[in-house]
């Protein structure tokens, strides 16, 4: 005991020389002062080993003039490491020798982390000891409840705690790294979660990469997660629990990393995601990682992987909601690019796995698609909604799996809706005064008049054809309904408020005429939903002829069939008529009298006398159901009267799909036909030989002329005369024209 005390004392002294030495020959003097330390540290003594860290921590506090080129700290990581794991049978020692190494490990990092002729702190062979011991602290911790990783929060004053101490000497070490070092820093951090099975419960994981996310530097966030990204890659045959915790760790990291720079990891993070969860469909469908079943394959269990999916999705939709504008366009091109959809020319995979694999990525897909689209603001809806996505969209909305086609109508309802109208039209009903709904309307911006120009004959079809769908429920007619609503809403203008009155006036068609061979739901359903929009979109029309039409049918519907309003059809039990057939035109929405009181007040009443028919286009061939070329096929004798001396007719032409889609050309694709043909005819004056030019307006001036011929030909020739024909020589009749001034009129004729 007595020479204990005398280390003591010498130590003391050590401490002393120390803190008064600040000359250039202090480096002569640390040599044998970390030798002194060392010795100290090897001891099996508790006492000793807390003595030597706190005169290491004392001298690590010491700034020194000139750097030493031959010192070591290898063995100093390695002691303060194993302090840091101290398994002492008396909880307080252990608790001391434990805080007596964080502090160690602290010292190396201030003294050496700056310096860089000191030896490289962030070598690996160091970091794979120091940040272990600090997780190891951070992991036990004895409090009931966690302190929030805000560096905000952090205690002024050291804590008697080990975990505490730990956090911050993780913060300080991460704080301190530059942009080579991440890499070697974060690197022992995930091996130490895979080690010790912390992925599953997460609550770690996610707090130590919470700790890391605040403590480094917002320009080096994206280092961490392409970290994050390629260990979810290397764990991609780990169980989907792993992978889950890997995946909700990274959604925390990725919203925390947003808000700083992101940089180009932000597609790279979405395609890896997107990557795992087809990996994760594959998984659950062949039930083995490989594909194929052994004795060794590991067993795969489905719920797991739809959790892990679900997380996929999670995390897609919490990242994306940080991005700005600009990069949330481009995640959702990205992801749509993805969604696997028949074409003309190549099919998707057939077969049972096949299709069960395009459905479950579809969905998945598509989930994540909406996630990524809900609170989604652009005014210019041009760029919310391009040609080349919105083309995409609509085609699986032509699917007959109702799952999918819910998807689409929500999604177009998530990107239209820019004002917080949605959960307004959430319940389908007849209200006698809509401004109980206190809905935000603007006025149809001039952007918007031109995207509803080149894209409102394609949404109308869709929503015609949706209607349509035998499997709808009540789920897509609530959809149909919000998506009519906030069309009116957001990009109507009194074209586009017509055209959707003809739309729902020919749903209103299909119920009564059915067809289709619908079932007695669905054609209530779709008088329920006419009346529901027409009550609507007369109410923000304001013509008091129109509104009191739509009053007059509704109450009519009311007394003698309320089944064909959504008050009696969209609830949980559904009253419904068992004959429709032989519907009176008073429970009905006339078109010709909505085109009246419309036509009075301004609007384009020859177009609302018109009843909509949908346009037909490739997709249909794409679809899974049979299109109206597929499924009619006429033949039409065509008999000629150009001439009236030939009795001949000409060959039976015959209808099909490709005549009637060249007989109904959207009038956008003429405008764009026109002007391709125009740059083309600029572009060869421009760029063509003289000889060329020249030949080509030759031929066309002497085609002009002979046509010119013709006609100065018919118009100068005298009219036949009155008096007969003639025979010429070879026995042919020939008319015989004399001049008008010799012709002999009739007495009558002259007055």
């Amino acid at each position: 005991m007595r020479s204990i005390g005398y280390v003591c004392i010498a130590m003391e002294a050590l401490d002393q020389l120390l803190m008064a030495c600040h000359c250039q020959s202090i480096n002569l003097f640390v040599e044998s002062f970390l030798k002194m330390v060392a010795k100290l540290l090897e001891s099996e003594k508790p006492n000793l080993q807390i003595l030597g860290t706190n005169s290491f921590v004392k001298f690590a506090n010491i700034e020194e003039d000139t750097p030493s080129y031959h010192r070591s700290y290898d063995f100093f990581v390695s002691r303060f490491s194993e302090m840091c794991h101290s398994s002492h049978d008396d909880l307080e020692i252990k608790t001391k020798i434990r805080m007596s190494g964080i502090k160690g490990l602290q010292g190396v990092v201030r003294k050496t982390v700056n310096d860089e002729l000191q030896a490289n702190i962030w070598d690996p062979q160091h970091m794979d000891k120091i940040v272990p011991s600090l997780l190891f602290n951070l992991q036990h911790v004895e409090e009931a409840e966690s302190r929030s990783p805000s560096p905000l929060q952090a205690p002024e004053k050291e804590k008697e705690s080990p975990a505490e101490l730990a956090e911050r000497c993780l913060r300080e070490l991460l704080g301190r790294a530059a942009f080579g070092n991440i890499k070697n820093a974060i690197k022992p951090v995930l091996i130490h979660l895979d080690n010790h099975s912390l992925w599953e419960p997460k609550v770690f994981a996610i707090r130590c990469f919470k700790i890391i996310m605040y403590s480094i530097q917002p320009q080096h966030s994206h280092l961490v997660i392409q970290q994050l990204l390629g260990h979810l890659d290397a764990n991609s045959r780990s169980a989907a629990t792993v992978r889950a915790g890997i995946v909700e760790v990274l959604s925390e990291a990725a919203v925390i990393a947003a808000t700083g720079s992101v940089g180009p990891t932000v597609l790279e993070m979405f395609n890896t995601l997107l990557r795992q969860l087809r990996l994760s469909i594959d998984y659950a469908l062949t039930g083995s990682y490989d594909g194929a079943v052994s004795l060794g394959t590991k067993i795969i269990k489905e719920h797991e992987e739809r959790m892990f999916q679900e997380a996929v999705i999670k995390t897609v939709g919490s990242f994306a909601t940080t991005l700005p504008t600009y990069q949330r366009s481009e995640v959702i091109l990205f992801i749509m690019s993805k969604v696997p959809l028949p074409s003309l020319h190549q099919a998707v995979d057939t077969g049972r796995t096949g299709e069960n694999r395009n459905r479950l990525t579809q969905i998945m897909l598509l989930k994540s698609l909406l996630q990524v689209s809900t609170g989604f603001q652009c005014n210019n809806m041009m760029s919310a909604l391009p040609s080349n996505f919105l083309d995409r969209l609509l085609s699986t909305a032509l699917m007959e799996d109702a799952e999918i086609r819910l998807f689409v109508l929500e999604i177009l309802i998530s990107f239209i809706d820019r004002h917080g109208n949605r959960h307004k039209f959430s319940t389908i009903s007849t209200l006698s005064d809509i401004s109980v709904l206190k809905l935000k309307v603007d006025k149809c911006s001039r952007q918007d008049t031109v995207f509803m120009k080149k894209h409102s004959q394609q949404l109308y079809r869709h929503i015609y054809l949706s209607c349509k769908e035998e499997t709808n429920v009540q789920k897509h007619y609530e959809a149909l309904y919000g998506l009519l609503a906030l069309i009116s809403i957001e990009l109507a203008n009194e074209e586009v408020v017509v055209d959707l009155i003809r739309l729902v006036l020919a749903v209103q068609d299909v119920a009564q005429v059915n067809e289709e061979n619908l079932p007695v739901y669905n054609r209530c359903a779709l008088y329920a939903l006419g009346a529901a929009y027409l009550n609507l979109i007369s109410q923000l029309t304001t013509v008091p002829a129109f509104c009191q039409h739509i009053h007059e049918v509704i109450e009519t519907r009311k007394k003698e069939a309320p089944y064909m309003l959504p008050e009696d059809v969209f609830v949980e039990r559904p009253r419904l008529s068992q004959n429709l057939d032989g519907v009176v035109i008073e429970l009905l929405f006339r078109q010709s009298k909505i085109s009246e009181v419309l036509g009075g007040s301004g609007y384009n009443s020859d177009r609302l006398c018109l009843p909509y028919i949908p346009q037909l286009t490739d997709e249909d061939r794409l679809s899974k159901r049979r299109s109206i070329g597929e499924t009619i096929s006429l033949q039409v004798e065509v008999e000629s009267r150009n001439s009236p001396e030939k009795e001949e007719r000409v060959p039976a032409e015959e209808i099909t799909y490709e005549t009637l889609k060249k007989a109904i050309v959207d009038s956008v694709a003429v405008e764009e036909q026109e002007r391709e043909r125009r740059r083309q005819v600029v572009e060869k004056f421009q760029k063509a030989p003289f000889e060329e030019i020249a030949a080509h307006c030759g031929a066309r001036a002497s085609l002009l002329q002979s046509k010119l011929n013709q006609i100065f030909e018919i118009t100068i020739r005298p009219p036949p005369s009155p008096s007969g024909t003639i025979t010429a020589a070879y026995g042919q009749p020939q008319n015989h024209s004399i001049p008008v001034y010799e012709m002999k009129f009739p007495d009558l004729c002259v007055y």
